[in-house]
């Protein structure tokens, strides 16, 4: 009889529990309390929940919006279901203060981006469930609260391009990494580099060409079916995406694997083969070869901007950096803009400049290099009504208002830009007409006064 009363009231408190919302099920089994609200039709999280509950499950629900208010003071919330809903916002901050919580899930909502502040306060989150949401978008930051405690990521079915790998690099403790059915199509090299306790990584159906050759798949030596791997070794998958087998993916095809699903899609002598089933000498890389490399106009007057082409081809596509005429590499500058295509753009030309400047191609199979000539044409020596240089002034360029002529130095002015009858506000400006300048159209006059540092050009 007492063992009848004890299931009836152990029956009650399942049932029944300490303020426990209408149609959910509390489960309050100390020191554990648990509450469901599966398919209860739920259009926000209740506001009478516990505030002690430590596993709270909201999945198949109408859930629209997670809003700071909903877990605020669930210090001993341990594990949070918000599966299968339809959530599209999380205020920020939402989950502050959530330090006990190992496991969030939230996948089979509407998510289409994830903020720097979404998951502030989670410092000892152990496994996180994006999956089969709309996500597009990862600030980098969006990480950083459990970058060293995360052990499981899942962002499958999502329409990813990208994520941020300088976060996932840093997930030394992460077992699993699920990041299959999306629209990857570049892993930065290094990003695994760290991750010695990986157990699984998905990457079926992504858009991905190559993978990095990082060292944790030289050590594996594994590449298997993650379904049927043995757990103490790195399991692979990355079927189904459009791998251009050339001599960067050669590292792989020397791994050790288990199955035999991959395809290559490119190049085309190779497109529908089966990874696997490709012999060694086939995974070839063609050296660079550069087809254009020019500049936008022969001869450049100092000061002026030019424009350098330079274009190759090969296999995999080269990689394009120039040298300046002195050997030195061209960075990107306030002066000089480097674009992905091989083109340089130099803003402001300098006597420097004047040379051969040296494209570079180079990929994995090797280096291609060609030059292209730039002439610099240095500004004409401008002289004082003395026919003597006139020196740099240190302080602002006035125009002076004597106008005397040296009649013992007219044969040297004859040879140089001349300004005479200097006034306040006016000048004769005068230049040899028979020094041919190729490229020279026109003279650019630039003056501005004491009274302020306005240039004026003409």
């Amino acid at each position: 009889m007492e063992r009848l009363i004890i299931c009836v009231l152990v029956f009650g408190a399942l049932v029944k529990g300490h303020n426990c919302p209408g149609r959910c099920i509390c489960q309050n089994i100390s020191p554990t309390l648990t509450l469901l609200c599966a398919k209860t039709g739920l259009l926000f999280v209740p506001p009478t929940i516990d505030r002690k509950t430590v596993e709270l499950r909201l999945t198949d629900n109408f859930i629209t919006i997670i809003r700071r208010k909903d877990f605020f003071n669930m210090t001993s919330l341990v594990h949070l279901t918000l599966s299968r809903n339809t959530i599209s916002q999380i205020t920020p901050h939402a989950f502050m203060g959530l330090k006990s919580l190992r496991a969030l899930h939230m996948d089979g909502n509407r998510l289409s981006t994830i903020k720097s502040d979404h998951f502030k306060g989670l410092v000892n989150l152990r496994h996180l469930i994006l999956g089969n949401n709309q996500i597009h978008h990862v600030a980098p930051n969006s990480f950083d609260e459990f970058v060293h405690t995360i052990e499981d990521l899942d962002l499958s079915y999502n329409n990813l391009k990208t994520l941020p790998w300088e976060a996932i690099a840093k997930m030394i403790n992460i077992n699993t990494l699920t990041l299959d059915h999306n629209l990857i199509n570049h892993i930065e090299a290094g990003t695994f580099n760290l991750l010695t306790k990986l157990v699984r990584l998905d990457m079926t159906s992504n858009r991905l060409q190559k993978l990095p050759p990082d060292s944790l798949f030289q050590h594996a030596q594994v590449l298997s079916d993650a379904k049927g791997s043995n757990p103490s070794s790195l399991a692979v998958s990355f079927g189904g995406n459009p791998l251009h087998c050339n001599c960067e993916l050669l590292w792989l095809r020397r791994l050790t694997r288990e199955d035999d699903l991959e395809t290559c899609a490119s190049p085309e002598h190779l497109m529908d083969k089966y990874f696997w089933s490709i012999q060694e000498e086939e995974f070839i890389c063609e050296p660079p070869l550069i087809t254009k490399s020019q500049a936008t106009k022969p001869y450049v007057m100092e000061g002026q901007g030019v424009t350098l082409k330079c274009k190759a081809m090969g296999d995999p596509d080269p990689v394009i950096h120039w040298r300046f005429p002195d050997g030195k590499l061209v960075h990107n500058s306030s002066r000089t803009i480097l674009y992905d295509n091989g083109t340089l753009d130099i803003l402001i030309t300098t006597l420097k400049d004047s040379g051969a400047f040296n494209c570079v191609a180079s990929n994995a199979a090797g280096i291609a290099n060609a030059s292209v000539e730039v002439n610099m044409i240095p500004l004409p020596l401008f002289v004082n009504n003395s026919g003597h240089m006139k020196e740099a002034d240190p302080g602002l360029s006035d125009i002076t208002t004597n106008s005397k002529t040296n009649n013992n130095d007219t044969k040297n002015q004859d040879k140089r830009v001349v300004a005479a009858e200097l006034t306040s506000s006016s000048a004769v400006i005068r230049w040899p007409s028979e020094r041919h300048i190729p490229g020279i159209r026109m003279y650019q006059i630039q003056y501005n006064s004491t009274s302020d540092d306005t240039l004026v050009y003409r």
